[in-house]
């Protein structure tokens, strides 16, 4: 899907098609999160709650590598 960059204002923004808003679950006034993930931008909807697991977890995550992995399998 390719969205166009538009002129707003004095700033820029991108119109969602509301389908794609809809598959989202977002409506107006919802927060979107933007991430920059091995060099692509990802664009979903903020969730505090998964943001601070996700927090804890990237600070964590160093010093227990290996109990991670085996805990996974």
């Amino acid at each position: 899907m390719e969205l166009k960059i538009r002129k707003i204002g004095n700033g820029y923004g991108v119109l969602f098609p509301k389908q794609l808003l809809e598959e989202m679950r977002v409506t107006e006034n919802s927060v979107l999160q933007v991430e920059k993930i091995d060099g692509v931008y990802q664009i979903h909807p903020h969730d505090p709650e998964f943001a601070a697991a996700l927090r804890a977890f990237r600070e964590t995550e160093p010093a227990h590598r290996n109990s991670y992995r085996e805990l996974a399998k």
